[in-house]
């Protein structure tokens, strides 16, 4: 991936100030708890939701066990209907793509169909940087981009925002990009969406590029699907002469028959819908028909290194319903900017460690933000069991070491050889329970501090477990084994236990 958000902190830190923030928590409990709720409402109206949801994820791993036999056959089926295939290893090589595709057509705008893989790689801003403005077209993404903000939510990237803030957004900054707010803007949805659709209809009708990710890539036609809401979409992949998509390799799918199976859990576990209301399909060009130039740039960026690991691989499943942020109560309370990545939530915590690494502060951070309630893997979609990766990648960066777990091996050791030495244990014993009344209510050191601020330590007891045992059973000691022990002898009726 093209790196953390500039100045990103750790998730811990990150989060412990974005908890902070009453706004931020009353707009994500709101808006979560209501697509929660409906998402709820729209799975329980299939039977078969349970087999829905097995065959997506069956699907998806035969296909992923089998990547390279599909993309080869998705290129061959895209360059036979006129489209061209790119392959970037990375964000650079990805980056350098676009930017050398746009600049050949002599065009220093784009339109843009809301995409993760574009937000990945960093793309608007490599864009930038060579003098070519890309516009955001989707609501949420444009609210983003006009407040020169970070998306927060994979489904709704401004969910963080409430309606008056949009309105103040739109007001100020709509004229900076193009045709401005209307006089008089409310924070009324209606007004709101109207003049989002006045400034980007100039942009959909003079832009000679689009660019789109895609949900999906069909290896034996060559077709790419687009599932959106507002028809911004369908407007960046139709009318633009030169149609640029970049899209992760993990989204292809061997067979229309097989898209189906998706088409019916995506909508419902993002959007809570029976259907999208715009699903765009295209394949290669068409003379008189949408773009006159295709290019598909297939972008690797960690996700090779995520598929040789057997079990961190099945988050290459995900579909991008977002559907276990709303269900998270770590995501619910911190938001998405505090995760340092445009993946947030628990799907972000198993796939930005796994295409980033886990060498930064953030990213070895992000597989502990989480409760591991198992909540996200109950509403997946594609049955991506992400507390089991989640506990999964903290081996991972455990193993790596780090100021923290040099800590924890060294105490670990050390209670190794004092367990080993039965003495040394109970006069340890005996000291602790005589100073009761001098230890700290903390424990010391930022790592332990943060761990019993919600916690209380157990109280110590006033005499160890061994001295109590040989006052009140003095016919036997307290580690002899069960069968020796005299509440174990058949004649023993006191029933009498501590």
């Amino acid at each position: 991936m093209s790196g953390v958000f500039v100045g990103m902190p750790a998730f811990p830190e990150a989060a412990r100030e974005a908890v902070r923030d009453e706004r931020l928590r009353a707009n994500l409990r709101h808006a979560t708890h209501t697509i929660r709720d409906k998402r709820a409402r729209a799975v329980a109206e299939l039977d078969d939701w349970a087999e829905l949801r097995e065959a997506g994820k069956r699907i998806k791993d035969r296909t992923l066990r089998h990547l390279d036999t599909y993309l080869l056959r998705l290129e061959e089926a895209v360059t036979a209907a006129g489209g061209t295939v790119h392959w970037a290893a990375d964000a650079a090589e990805a980056n350098r793509i676009v930017t050398e595709l746009v600049r050949a057509t002599g065009e220093t705008e784009v339109v843009k169909v809301k995409s993760m893989a574009t937000q990945e790689i960093g793309l608007n801003e490599a864009l930038e940087a060579e003098g070519i403005r890309a516009y955001e077209t989707d609501l949420a993404e444009l609210i983003v981009q006009l407040g020169q903000d970070r998306p927060s939510h994979i489904l709704v990237p401004a969910i963080h925002r409430n309606r008056g803030e949009i309105r103040d957004i739109f007001r100020a900054e709509m004229g900076q990009w193009g045709r401005p707010a209307p006089e008089g803007l409310s924070d009324e949805p209606a007004e709101l969406a109207e003049a989002a659709r006045l400034h980007l209809r100039e942009k959909f009708l003079r832009a000679k590029v689009g660019i789109s990710g895609a949900n999906f890539m069909v290896a034996e036609t060559g077709t790419l699907v687009v599932v959106e809401s507002e028809g911004n979409g369908r407007m960046c992949l139709t009318l633009p002469e030169t149609l640029i998509s970049v899209v992760g390799i993990e989204k292809v799918v061997p067979t229309w028959r097989d898209l189906e199976v998706f088409l019916q859990t995506l909508a419902r576990s993002s959007t809570a819908e029976r259907m999208n209301p715009y699903t765009s399909m295209w394949t290669g060009t068409t003379d008189g028909d949408g773009p006159r130039t295709f290019h598909l740039v297939l972008l690797d960026n960690g996700r090779t290194d995520a598929l040789a690991d057997e079990v961190g691989r099945q988050a290459l499943r995900c579909i991008r319903c977002s559907a276990c942020l709303n269900v998270c109560p770590v995501y619910e309370r911190a938001g998405g900017h505090a995760y340092g990545s445009v993946y947030p939530g628990p799907i972000g915590a198993i796939l930005t460690p796994q295409l980033r690494g886990t060498a930064s502060e953030v990213d070895a951070s992000l597989p502990y933000a989480s409760s591991l309630c198992g909540a996200c893997y109950e509403v997946c979609p594609v049955a991506i069991d992400i507390p089991e990766v989640l506990v999964h990648l903290r081996e991972r960066v455990a193993g790596q070491g780090g100021k923290g777990h040099r800590l924890e091996k060294a105490a670990i050791r050390a209670a190794g050889w004092v367990l080993d030495r039965p003495g040394v244990l109970a006069a340890g014993e005996r000291v602790a329970s005589r100073t009761r009344a001098l230890h700290p209510r903390k424990l010391p050191g930022p790592g332990a501090r943060q761990w019993s601020e919600s916690r209380d330590l157990p109280a110590m007891p006033a005499e160890p477990f061994r001295d109590w045992w040989r006052k009140n059973r003095p016919e036997t000691r307290p580690d002899d084994r069960p069968d020796d022990r005299p509440e174990a002898r058949p004649d023993d009726r006191t029933g009498d236990r501590p």
